[in-house]
């Protein structure tokens, strides 16, 4: 564990904290919606595993990692339930309002479980 330098501030002691270049939100490695909607959540109802990963400074990782695995779960997901319903190319030739609308469905779907699962746990 680093040792922690100390300036003074008046009657107080401040820790001098040095921000890694985690914090360095260039455009590759933004947040997503996910991520996003992880932080949300955390900052209210796990305020202290919040805090302790942003003081770690494992909080941005953490919150790619959420937002990646998400991703990844409603497109597998909705693979899946599309393959189940019959919603395929064929469908979408004959009617392309229905497709729309199924495809807009099913993902809703598989994005309430994500989000139950992955997200907000």
């Amino acid at each position: 564990m680093a040792d922690i330098t100390y300036r003074v501030e008046g009657d107080y002691l401040i820790p001098n904290l040095i921000l890694d270049d985690e914090m360095d939100n260039s455009p590759e490695e933004m947040i997503g919606r996910y991520g996003m909607m992880r932080e949300s959540f955390m900052k209210e109802y796990q305020h202290g595993t919040y805090t302790a990963m942003l003081l770690m400074g494992k909080l941005t990782a953490h919150l790619r990692e959420v937002d990646r695995q998400a991703e990844e779960e409603v497109e597998c997901l909705l693979r899946q339930m599309m393959e189940r319903q019959g919603v395929d190319e064929a469908l979408k030739a004959v009617d392309q309002m229905a497709w729309v609308q199924k495809v807009n469905a099913l993902r809703a779907m598989a994005e309430e479980r994500v989000l139950r699962e992955v997200v907000y746990q």
